[in-house]
């Protein structure tokens, strides 16, 4: 995948919502799946893996696999479980894997934040987990609603998470460009007085005409 050297500044200025209406593309992830801290941002190549309930054996082999600036995104069937913790995060950031999407659950929140590693997740467990299976690593699959392969952009924020193919990732960067510059314009009228009715050429429903 070729980027533009400075996408991750362009993905978070622009965000994942403005992105996913540029984009047109069914790339948005689960509501659900959301920053375990506030303030949490990723926009960064995906590394895609399957972890069995209970079981977070892929996730330990894909921090040794994946390449150094990787966000892993790891589906485990919506079972919430602890797991990713503060050990995982210690070596994932020695790794260089910049941070984590999983459906299901992780621990250790207040020391996530303070290691500064984004995360998304399904949900927050104490529960430990087992490590003895690995369904899949590096491989393609439909994660929470968008399809996921090795080297996608994903970008996850506060509004959520989006998984932008490899090969369309330049045309949305490009078109959520155009967007929030047509938007600034759109908020300069708003300021001086306009209304979206006018800007947006909507028309009063007869009840109230």
């Amino acid at each position: 995948m070729s980027l533009p050297h400075d996408y991750q500044n362009i993905a978070k200025v622009l965000g994942s919502s403005t992105l996913y209406e540029a984009s047109g593309l069914a790339c948005a992830v689960d509501r659900e799946i959301r920053a375990v801290w506030k303030g949490a941002f990723i926009a960064a190549p995906a590394y895609p893996l399957q972890c069995s309930p209970g079981d977070n054996l892929g996730l330990h082999l894909a921090v040794a696999k994946a390449p150094r600036g990787s966000v892993l995104v790891c589906d485990t069937a919506d079972f919430v479980a602890g797991y990713w913790g503060e050990v995982l995060t210690v070596a994932a950031e020695t790794a260089g894997i910049v941070g984590l999407v999983i459906n299901g659950g992780v621990r250790d929140i207040a020391a996530l934040e303070a290691h500064g590693f984004p995360v998304f997740a399904r949900g927050i467990s104490v529960k430990g987990t087992v490590k003895a299976t690995t369904p899949s690593v590096g491989k393609p699959f439909d994660f929470s609603g968008a399809q996921v392969s090795a080297g996608d952009l994903v970008v996850a924020d506060e509004d959520g998470v989006i998984i932008i193919p490899a090969d369309a990732v330049e045309s949305t960067l490009r078109e959520g460009q155009k967007r929030a510059d047509k938007e600034a314009v759109f908020m300069a009228r708003l300021r001086e007085g306009q209304t979206t009715m006018d800007l947006m050429g909507l028309s009063l429903p007869e009840e109230h005409a």
